[in-house]
């Protein structure tokens, strides 16, 4: 075996000097909750004016993806519990230079994300608040969160267990209203049958192509899971909090995404112009149709407490990733400082790059905004290629070494592992089929291979520098 694929050492530094003050309340909230975005409550509209009612079956495929990827997660993950995830799973399996790539990619995915949601907050702060600037509202929130991250993880876990339960409350009384519609029993409504699953076009109304359109929506709905592993190395049983987390992840996929959109598209026509409206969103445009009063307020609020939460989460996501590649000598030092069990540079680090991206969209908005929109526009399918690659490695090598460890397995091991590789190999070619996702597809190209190049350079230097050593002591 040649030293790139050997089994890379991987410290553990960071891990042990971090605090375990998350909960297993707090880690069981962030897994149910962190499926819940802004992207669902309001992107996924862009997908049912594609796709029509056939959105169901987009979420329904991309939704067996992720589950996929999340148990092939679960299972490294909970094998060996990292603050750095993936990006430790796949230095082991595969190299150094492999670690580097996805565990920065993923970073700067973060990073710009945070950006992103902080405009979309913002947003809506001014429209509650009219004549308020926008800059000012992100540089509040940034404030806040930045906070948040630099003190204890518990205050992570706490505002993350809130933001959550508030989501999960939120999109449960949704889908209980929709179905009392649906059946007839919901005063005032009578029961709308199949019409509009049938009636405008059909099914699937615009065709393969409306299909391929809110498939691609869908996958990228569900970024955001990953984060429930890397909170894991802080939460008191790390082992337990993870297997928990990934064993539930198929019901809470199946209900919260596949179901709610299933309502959606029974009750609204799919083509009714609000449902693509960002303004609105489907879920908005359902309750207006149910005419339950009050409903655009609510849900409002909602999809603004879920783009803070993403925040919350992605500032914590970003900074510990940061500090996991530091601890394996992959990023400047001083990123991995740690005061008081928090890699307060890291949260400091990665919540100015967040804010950099807002200024960005004000300054540049045609050109190195868009730029990085288009290059985190396909990460996180680098980042799913990686763990099914490193479990398709780690798990032999545990099987050999450590059986005990695998608390989670993969599926049908390797036969689903290959099925996934191959869905994420057709979702990268149909990326390549849209013009306008063909652009996202070659900048994120891009930036993996810089990285990955980086890397791979980086890995070279340290173990010629290695090698030197071992000669000039023998």
């Amino acid at each position: 075996m040649s030293r790139t694929t050997a089994p890379a050492p991987v410290d553990q530094q960071a891990d042990a000097t971090l605090t375990h003050g998350l909960k297993q309340r707090h880690l069981s909230m962030i897994a149910l909750g962190g499926v819940i975005g802004a992207g669902l409550f309001v992107g996924s509209g862009a997908g049912i004016a594609a796709a029509g009612p056939s959105i169901v079956v987009a979420y329904a495929i991309s939704g067996l993806l992720v589950m996929l990827v999340m148990r092939m997660l679960g299972e490294m993950s909970a094998a060996n519990p990292a603050s750095g995830s993936f990006s430790v799973h796949a230095e082991r399996a595969i190299g150094p230079w492999a670690g580097f790539t996805a565990g920065w990619a993923f970073w700067f995915l973060l990073c710009v994300a945070v950006g992103l949601e902080g405009i979309g907050a913002a947003k809506i702060m001014t429209g509650w608040l009219p004549g308020t600037p926008e800059w000012a509202w992100v540089a509040l929130f940034m404030l806040v969160f930045c906070g948040t991250n630099l003190a204890a993880v518990k205050n992570f876990g706490e505002f993350e267990f809130w933001f959550a339960a508030l989501k999960v409350g939120a999109i449960v009384v949704f889908l209980g209203i929709g179905v009392l519609a649906i059946v007839g029993v919901l005063p005032g409504t009578d029961a709308p049958g199949t019409a509009n699953l049938t009636g405008d076009g059909g099914f699937m109304p615009n065709g393969t192509e409306g299909l391929v359109v809110g498939l691609l929506a869908s996958v990228f709905a569900y970024g955001g899971l990953e984060t429930v592993t890397i909170a894991a190395a802080e939460s008191e049983h790390p082992v337990q909090g993870v297997a928990k987390a990934v064993r539930t992840a198929m019901w809470r996929i199946a209900v919260f995404y596949i179901g709610s959109m299933a309502v959606i598209v029974t009750l609204v026509p799919w083509n009714d112009p609000d449902v693509a409206n960002p303004d609105k969103g489907p879920y908005v445009t359902t309750l207006n149709h149910l005419d339950i009063p009050g409903a655009a307020t609510v849900l409002q609020v909602v999809v603004f407490v879920a783009l803070l939460s993403a925040m919350n989460a992605n500032i914590y996501g970003a900074s510990r990733m940061a500090c996991s590649l530091v601890a394996r000598r992959q990023g400047p030092k001083a990123l991995g400082r740690i005061f008081g069990g928090v890699p307060r540079i890291a949260v400091l680090s990665s919540s100015v790059f967040g804010f950099l991206c807002v200024l960005l969209s004000y300054w540049r908005p045609n050109d190195i905004f868009q730029w990085l929109l288009n290059t985190i526009g396909a990460i996180i399918l680098v980042v799913w290629i990686f763990i099914a690659v490193s479990q398709l490695l780690l798990r032999r090598r545990t099987e050999r070494e450590a059986p005990e460890k695998l608390v989670v397995k993969m599926w049908l091991y390797p036969g689903l592992t290959w099925v996934a590789l191959l869905g994420m190999a057709a979702v990268f070619v149909l990326m390549a089929r849209e013009p306008g996702t063909r652009v996202q597809l070659v900048w994120t190209g891009g930036l993996t291979l810089l990285l990955a190049v980086a890397g791979f350079v980086l890995q070279k230097v340290r173990e010629s520098r290695a090698a030197a050593e071992v000669s000039t002591a023998d």
